[in-house]
């Protein structure tokens, strides 16, 4: 197949350290044309994912005229014919002049669904634009609009490695933006009631320092609480790789959180909140434990030793490594070319 996949012009593929969904698309362009596939990105100008990349012209995916230089950037491509399907990761609007073309079209979300923006694809598209979605959680309420399909997000597996066993005084981690409402602060207090050595790791994104500075700083003792800024992938791998826990005590309805399996590629139950995907990503009692407060995170520590890590790897490879993915992505385009060859699409 001839593939176009397109991700938001912000961050380079792979990003250096933080972008979830730029590691997504990077995983998934190399093993699709491991597959003997032929991939172009539309992608961010210094991506250094090894296919074939067009360059945004425009930076911001939430500049109307910046949307505009993009539609003006991948519709010439797509219109000349080199493509059997489109796959958009990036905002809707670039696949505007596309959308009643006859050429198949999938749109991945893995941020916040509009209703509006879903029903003016599915309407326009008249059949040739189908959605997916990293977690069920996230179309309730609007599945009922157009067709819909499942794909987790996922891991190289190469990556990361397994460790069956950790040291006694293996530290807890915490990975990920430092904001409030990924609860870094609450991570803190479980280390603090349980008398755990915590690692923090992850950015602070500029509008967020102020709260950083007041909230998780002043704990940073260099002992109990360790905080070693973003990470590249060795670098996470050997953090969660010997840690006890991944914490993900988050506050919001977060999409997937893919440092949940990164985790547990490693070996690593999650200790998360009943918020977002956390209860679709971690089996209770299997992979990790699920709670709705502190407490009962607090609570879930001392059931950790009842786990077993290799579990938590065989749940990876089964559902959320780059294989499983990439199938599942496959499966997806198959069916979409086969509707338009049967008519199903315009």
């Amino acid at each position: 197949m001839r593939i176009a996949l397109t991700v938001d012009p912000e961050i380079p593929v792979p990003p250096v350290s933080y972008g979830g969904i730029e590691r997504i698309v990077d995983m998934l362009a190399q093993s699709l044309v491991a597959r003997g596939h032929e991939v172009t990105l539309f992608a961010h100008a210094k991506s250094i994912c090894p296919v074939e990349l067009v360059g945004w012209r425009g930076a911001s995916s939430v500049s109307k005229l910046d949307s505009i230089r993009n539609c003006a950037t991948l519709a010439p491509k797509v219109f000349a014919g080199r493509f059997d399907l489109v796959h958009s990761f990036s905002r809707l609007a670039y696949l505007t002049p596309l959308l009643p073309l006859p050429i198949p079209k999938l749109m991945t979300y893995q941020r916040a669904i509009t209703s509006k923006s879903v029903w003016f694809g599915h309407k326009l598209a008249r059949g040739t634009l189908e959605f997916s979605a990293i977690s069920e959680w996230m179309v309730e309420g609007i599945k009922h609009i157009g067709k819909w399909h499942f794909v987790p997000n996922g891991v190289p597996l190469d990556v990361y490695d397994f460790r069956s066993e950790i040291a006694p005084d293996a530290p807890l981690v915490f990975l990920g933006r430092i904001e409030e409402i990924k609860g870094p602060h609450l991570a803190i207090e479980i280390a603090r009631r349980t008398n755990s050595k915590l690692v923090i790791a992850g950015n602070v994104p500029a509008e967020h320092k102020k709260w950083y500075e007041h909230h998780v700083a002043p704990h940073i003792d260099g002992a109990q609480i360790t905080y070693v800024g973003p990470v590249n992938d060795a670098q996470k791998n050997e953090l969660l790789g010997r840690a006890r826990a991944l914490l993900m005590p988050i506050l919001w309805e977060e999409p997937f959180g893919i440092v949940m399996t990164e985790a547990m590629a490693c070996g690593t139950p999650v200790i998360g909140t009943r918020r977002g995907a956390v209860p679709e990503v971690v089996k209770d009692g299997v992979t990790g434990f699920v709670g709705e407060t502190v407490d009962e995170l607090v609570e879930a520590l001392a059931r950790l030793p009842t786990l077993d890590r290799a579990c938590c790897r065989r749940e990876v490879e089964v559902r959320y490594s780059n294989d499983a993915v990439v199938e599942a992505y496959l499966a997806i385009y198959r069916a979409l070319l086969a509707k338009r060859v049967s008519g199903g699409g315009r």
